[in-house]
């Protein structure tokens, strides 16, 4: 039987979907940031590429935020009211800076924004779910 506590403990669905993309997110961002740590020659730029941190910098900034994010996943997983706000205030970064790769990679930042603004949807309507 059912009770409506069971149902309160249960993870929903948005939540955990949410929780999984910012973990994603979060192993990508720390893979990157080691890689341009260990290997900066990967990373490529261009005569027409503007670079605005040097690349230590970018890949120490792309590991802890990578990090973070990984905390923040933990924190939605176990219904921490700080991991919501905090996920759905770096999907929005996420959802702005993508703005700046529109032109450039026009199917990858729709995919991106569209993907942000669901993390964002479930973490602001169904983020109570978990207790």
């Amino acid at each position: 039987m059912d009770t409506a506590l069971d149902r309160n403990r249960q993870m929903s669905g948005w939540v955990l979907f949410a929780a999984t993309l910012t973990a994603v997110a979060g192993v990508f961002n720390v893979i990157y940031g080691l890689v341009v740590l260990f290997n900066s020659e990967w990373v490529a730029v261009t005569d027409d590429a503007v670079l605005l941190f040097d690349l230590t910098a970018w890949g120490w900034t792309l590991l802890v935020f990578g990090v973070v994010q990984l905390f923040t996943a933990g924190g939605i997983t176990s219904g921490r009211g700080w991991a919501r706000i905090l996920g759905a205030a770096w999907a929005s970064v996420v959802v702005i800076g993508e703005m700046a790769y529109l032109n450039v990679y026009p199917l990858w930042s729709i995919v991106i924004i569209a993907l942000s603004v669901l993390v964002i949807y479930a973490l602001t309507v169904h983020g109570d779910e978990v207790v």
